[in-house]
């Protein structure tokens, strides 16, 4: 393998959980809630999938679902539909819907996992290209600056900046391209068999993560290394899957 592309949330990093989330953010608004109240509000975001990077909504209400399956080409889109869902809990200042959003960009809202920096070091050290390509609707790049990750990357192709999102395979051949890498030779690593495994398109090698808590997966990027030191080069055009 001459490079390893990498999603981003749920596999080099992981977002803080909701509770997290909503406690910063009703800091940063200067609002109180009582302990019991913040716990349900919460669960309620939690279940309406307000988080991006956390767990899926569990319905969809009608002026999101329109834009729900396209809203990581832009960040107007990806905005409107995180905001519609925080909207569908009621929270004790309406600027929260918005700080909220906001504060699941910052840095300190995401957390690498525990082998993430190994991993991606002993690439670096190895000669293999590194790339980041992840569905988002905002710029990730400050996240690996603020977490030291960033010299290990060698491009960053963001859904929203190219107005196309996994699984369509362009994404991934843009990624290939600046690496200059034969598809065949890169492997694409991710936590979403859907998305991530669209890169099998283009002849790439696929090896999925589990998406969990940090500190529940402090090992799952390492079998990484095994691929890319010990995987064949394939002259047919089909795709190496690995769990």
């Amino acid at each position: 393998m001459t490079a390893v592309l990498f999603d981003f949330s749920g596999t080099l990093f992981r977002v803080e959980s909701t509770e997290s989330w909503l406690r910063g953010a009703l800091a940063e608004a200067g609002v109180e809630l009582g302990e019991t109240e913040l716990a349900e509000t919460a669960q309620a975001l939690e279940a309406m999938g307000a988080l991006a990077g956390g767990i899926d909504p569990s319905w969809l209400p009608e002026d999101v679902a329109s834009v729900w399956g396209v809203r990581d080409k832009s960040a107007e889109l990806h905005r409107a539909a995180y905001t519609g869902l925080s909207r569908q809990v009621q929270l004790p200042d309406d600027r929260l819907h918005d700080i909220l959003y906001d504060r699941h960009m910052a840095p300190a809202a995401w957390v690498p996992y525990p082998d993430s920096a190994e991993v991606l070091g002993t690439l670096r050290e190895r000669g293999v290209g590194v790339g980041v390509v992840s569905n988002v609707g905002w710029d990730i790049r400050p996240v690996f600056r603020e977490h030291g990750l960033d010299p290990y990357v060698d491009t960053y192709v963001l859904s929203y900046e190219h107005g196309v999102q996994k699984p369509d395979p362009r994404l991934f051949a843009v990624a290939c391209a600046a690496l200059d890498a034969d598809p065949r030779d890169v492997v694409m690593v991710g936590d979403n068999r859907r998305a991530d495994g669209g890169a099998a398109a283009l002849g790439c090698a696929v090896h999925f993560v589990d998406h969990l808590p940090a500190a529940q997966r402090p090992d799952g990027l390492r079998p990484v290394l095994d691929l890319v030191g010990t995987a064949p080069r394939s002259n047919d055009s089909g795709p190496r899957t690995g769990k």
